[in-house]
């Protein structure tokens, strides 16, 4: 049950990384609107985080949510940004994610 819950906490990483950004191209009350949104989905993930870690290893769950949220974010950034889709990126995402099925396997 807590690797579901560090894996939904990887994604409200997503989700503030993703409001972060949009708060970022806009103006105005709809600026505010996305800040809401980054501090909603920031402390949903660092509440999943803590619960997560009261039974996983800290250093194990903290690599996985950052890089949950590292892999996710990349993905929106390359959908919804238009960011660089270049070989390397996507060699290193790809890395990325092994790493991180690595340490839930030694991890279990």
């Amino acid at each position: 049950m807590n690797w579901i819950l560090l894996i939904i906490a990887g994604l409200f990483e997503i989700g503030f990384a993703t409001c972060l950004g949009k708060a970022r191209e806009t103006t105005g009350s709809a600026s505010m609107f996305w800040m809401f949104g980054f501090f909603f989905c920031l402390s949903i993930s660092m509440l999943l985080l803590y619960k997560a870690t009261l039974t996983l290893p800290i250093g194990t769950a903290y690599a996985v949510w950052t890089g949950v949220g590292a892999v996710g974010t990349v993905i929106v950034g390359l959908w919804l940004f238009q960011e660089p889709a270049d070989f390397w990126r996507l060699f290193f995402l790809c890395t990325l994610i092994a790493s991180i099925i690595g340490l839930k396997v030694v991890s279990s």
